[in-house]
C-alpha cells in the first residue's frame, strides 16, 4: 500500500528504542483523569516573581527578542548569568566566550552529551538520574554507567570507591547533578572534592547539572564542582532559571564553561534549537540580579513546604528521606506494605487522589529504585496539606 513502510526495520531510532513514554507525561495524565493532586511532575502551582513577568511584557511590547535572538544568547543575559556565578560562587566567567544560553537545562544536557561523547565512551551517572539522561548518552551513542546512590542513616549516599572503581579506559565523563533529583541528596565538600581529584587523576570531563543550586536546607550548602582545583577547565557547569524563578514554562536555561570546552558544545547546541525564548531571555536576566533576600525568601518557604510534606508523609506510614535540596521527597513503601512503586504509583490516584512519581524509572539497576517514591513539594501550602489528608486515609 502506498505510504507503507517495511515492517522488517523498527520506525523508531534503535538507540531510543528503549526509551518510552516518560514518566512524568504519564503520571501528569493520570492526575488529570483522576483529578488528583499531581505530586508528582516537578513544577510549581503558582508563577514567578510578577516583577519578572512584567520584565517578560515589557521585552515583548518593546521588541526585544521577538526576533532571533544572538545564537549564544543576549548579550544582557550572559552578563547577568556570569554576574551570578561571582557573586554566589566566586567564579569569574566571561560572558562572551564562557556563557552559553539553552533551552532549558534539558537542552544543555543534551548538547553537551552530544557534544563530547563518541560511540563507545562511557559515561558515569549517579544512579538514580533524572530520566533524560540516559536518553542523551544513548543519542550520543555512549554507554551509561551508573553509580548507585544508597540510602544511609536516612540520606542517600555516594560510594566513593563505587565510584573509583566505575572508570575505566573508556570512560570519557562524569555527570554529576548536585543538588540531586530525585534523592534530595546536596553532595558535600569533602565528596565533590574526592570526585575532583579522581576527574583530574584520570583526566575525565565532568558536565554538572546544578539547577536546584539555590535550593538546599539545613546545613547542606552548594558548591560548584568547576570552584575545585583542576575543575575549571573540564566543567560544563549547567544551571537554569524554571527552579529558581518558578517559571518552567520558559525554559531558559544555561551553560558556563572553559571556552573550548563552551565552543564545543555550542557546536552541537546549534542545530537542536538554535536560539529560543528570546523575550524571556531579557526578563531572565532581570531576575538573576533580584537582591539575595529574594533567593533566601524562596528557599526558606520551600523548606517550610518540605517539612509539612516530610512530616505528614511520615505519619501516614512511609519510610521518608528527608532532603537537603531541590523540591522533592524521596519515600520508602516497604513500611506500608509494598515493594512495586511502579505498581503503588499507578494505584494511589484511585486509592487516594494522589500522584507520584516511583524512583525505579531512574534507574538501570531498577530493583534498587524498587520500593521508593518521589512527592513534589513545590505547591501551594493549602494543597500540600490537603494531599497529606488524602495519604493519611490510605492506612
Amino acid at each position: 500500500m502506498a505510504g507503507m513502510t517495511s515492517s522488517a526495520r523498527p520506525l523508531l531510532n534503535r538507540r531510543l528504542a528503549e526509551f518510552g513514554t516518560t514518566i512524568f507525561a504519564e503520571m501528569s495524565a493520570l492526575a488529570v483523569r483522576t483529578g488528583a493532586i499531581n505530586l508528582g511532575q516537578g513544577f510549581p502551582d503558582t508563577d514567578g516573581p510578577e516583577e519578572v513577568r512584567e520584565a517578560a511584557v515589557r521585552a515583548v511590547r518593546d521588541g526585544r527578542g521577538n526576533q532571533y535572538p544572538p545564537g549564544p544568547g543576549v548579550p544582557e543575559l550572559r552578563t547577568a548569568i556570569a554576574a551570578h556565578q561571582r557573586h554566589w560562587y566566586g567564579l569569574s566567567y566571561d560572558p562572551d566566550t564562557e556563557v552559553l544560553v539553552t533551552a532549558g537545562a534539558t537542552e544543555a544536557i543534551a548538547a553537551a552529551l552530544l557534544a563530547l561523547v563518541e560511540p563507545g565512551d562511557e559515561v558515569i551517572a549517579l544512579e538514580p538520574y533524572y530520566d533524560s539522561y540516559a536518553a542523551c548518552v544513548a543519542l550520543a551513542g555512549g554507554t551509561r554507567v551508573p553509580v548507585t546512590l544508597r540510602p544511609h542513616e536516612g540520606k542517600f549516599r555516594l560510594d566513593l570507591d563505587e565510584l573509583r572503581d566505575a572508570v575505566t579506559d573508556r570512560t570519557r565523563l562524569l555527570l554529576i547533578n548536585t543538588p540531586h533529583n530525585p534523592t534530595g541528596t546536596v553532595l558535600t565538600r569533602a565528596e565533590l572534592a574526592a570526585v575532583a581529584e579522581l576527574a583530574v587523576a584520570r583526566d575525565l570531563l565532568v558536565v554538572t547539572d546544578e539547577v536546584y543550586e539555590h535550593l538546599v536546607y539545613d546545613d547542606a550548602e552548594h558548591i560548584p564542582l568547576a570552584s575545585f582545583p583542576g575543575m575549571r577547565e573540564r566543567t560544563v557547569t549547567i544551571s537554569s532559571s524554571g527552579k529558581t524563578f518558578s517559571l518552567t514554562g520558559w525554559k531558559v536555561g544555561w551553560i558556563t564553561a572553559a571556552p573550548a570546552l563552551l565552543t564545543a558544545v555550542r557546536s552541537a547546541k546549534q542545530y537542536l534549537t538554535y536560539v529560543s525564548a528570546g523575550p524571556f531571555q531579557y526578563a531572565i536576566a532581570e531576575a538573576l540580579a533580584l537582591p539575595d533576600r529574594y533567593f533566601t525568601a524562596f528557599r526558606d518557604d520551600l523548606r517550610a513546604k518540605r517539612d509539612l510534606l516530610a512530616t505528614g508523609l511520615a505519619e501516614a506510614g512511609f519510610g521518608v528521606h528527608r532532603p537537603t535540596g531541590t523540591y522533592f521527597v524521596t519515600t520508602d513503601i516497604r513500611p506500608l506494605g509494598h515493594t512495586d512503586g511502579v505498581a503503588f504509583c499507578r494505584a494511589l490516584p484511585e486509592r487516594a487522589g494522589v500522584v507520584a512519581v516511583p524512583n525505579a524509572v531512574f534507574y538501570d539497576h531498577r530493583e534498587a529504585g524498587a520500593p521508593f517514591v518521589r512527592f513534589a513539594f513545590c505547591k501551594r501550602t493549602a494543597v500540600l496539606a490537603d494531599a497529606v489528608r488524602r495519604l493519611k486515609a490510605l492506612g
